[in-house]
Protein backbone atom coordinates (compact mmCIF):
# COMPACT_ATOMS: atom_id res chain seq x y z
CA UNK A 1 0.00 0.00 0.00
CA UNK A 2 2.62 2.50 -1.34
CA UNK A 3 0.93 5.95 -1.47
CA UNK A 4 0.68 7.41 -5.37
CA UNK A 5 0.48 10.96 -3.80
CA UNK A 6 1.68 12.56 -0.48
CA UNK A 7 -0.13 16.12 1.37
CA UNK A 8 0.10 17.19 4.04
CA UNK A 9 -2.78 20.05 4.65
CA UNK A 10 -2.14 20.21 8.54
CA UNK A 11 -2.80 24.01 9.60
CA UNK A 12 -5.18 24.14 6.51
CA UNK A 13 -9.26 24.99 7.69
CA UNK A 14 -12.21 22.86 6.80
CA UNK A 15 -13.61 22.82 4.13
CA UNK A 16 -10.31 23.77 2.08
CA UNK A 17 -8.85 20.43 3.29
CA UNK A 18 -11.91 18.18 2.08
CA UNK A 19 -11.98 20.47 -1.25
CA UNK A 20 -8.00 19.61 -1.89
CA UNK A 21 -7.70 16.14 -1.11
CA UNK A 22 -11.04 15.42 -3.18
CA UNK A 23 -9.29 17.06 -6.31
CA UNK A 24 -5.81 14.86 -5.18
CA UNK A 25 -7.48 12.05 -5.34
CA UNK A 26 -9.49 12.45 -8.46
CA UNK A 27 -6.02 12.82 -10.23
CA UNK A 28 -5.36 8.95 -9.39
CA UNK A 29 -5.91 5.47 -10.87
CA UNK A 30 -8.90 3.63 -9.21
CA UNK A 31 -7.00 1.04 -6.47
CA UNK A 32 -4.23 3.99 -5.85
CA UNK A 33 -3.67 5.06 -2.69
CA UNK A 34 -3.36 8.70 -1.11
CA UNK A 35 -1.75 9.83 2.17
CA UNK A 36 -2.96 12.68 3.70
CA UNK A 37 -1.62 14.72 6.72
CA UNK A 38 -4.03 16.55 8.58
CA UNK A 39 -4.98 18.19 11.94
CA UNK A 40 -6.87 15.40 14.40
CA UNK A 41 -10.37 16.23 15.50
CA UNK A 42 -12.59 17.87 13.02
CA UNK A 43 -10.11 18.31 10.23
CA UNK A 44 -9.85 14.33 10.37
CA UNK A 45 -13.43 13.59 11.00
CA UNK A 46 -14.48 15.85 8.38
CA UNK A 47 -12.16 14.74 5.45
CA UNK A 48 -12.61 10.91 6.11
CA UNK A 49 -16.18 11.01 6.46
CA UNK A 50 -16.62 12.82 3.63
CA UNK A 51 -14.83 10.14 1.57
CA UNK A 52 -16.04 7.48 3.39
CA UNK A 53 -18.91 8.33 1.89
CA UNK A 54 -18.09 8.88 -1.42
CA UNK A 55 -17.43 5.21 -1.48
CA UNK A 56 -13.31 5.23 -0.88
CA UNK A 57 -11.32 3.18 1.43
CA UNK A 58 -9.84 5.71 4.55
CA UNK A 59 -7.19 4.34 6.72
CA UNK A 60 -6.08 6.21 9.81
CA UNK A 61 -2.71 6.10 11.40
CA UNK A 62 -1.01 8.52 14.00
CA UNK A 63 0.97 10.54 12.49
CA UNK A 64 4.75 9.30 12.87
CA UNK A 65 6.15 12.44 14.45
CA UNK A 66 3.03 14.71 15.64
CA UNK A 67 0.98 14.06 17.89
CA UNK A 68 -1.59 16.46 17.46
CA UNK A 69 -1.80 15.14 13.59
CA UNK A 70 -2.93 11.96 11.94
CA UNK A 71 -2.55 10.50 8.77
CA UNK A 72 -5.09 9.18 6.73
CA UNK A 73 -4.46 6.50 3.61
CA UNK A 74 -7.27 6.89 0.98
CA UNK A 75 -7.72 4.12 -2.11
CA UNK A 76 -9.37 5.86 -4.74
CA UNK A 77 -12.30 3.53 -5.58
CA UNK A 78 -14.75 2.97 -8.07
CA UNK A 79 -14.52 5.59 -11.24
Amino acid sequence: MEPSLRLDLRGTPCPLNFIRTKLSLETLQPGAWLQVDLDGGEPEQMVASGLEQAGHTVRRQSHPTIATAVRLLIRRDGL
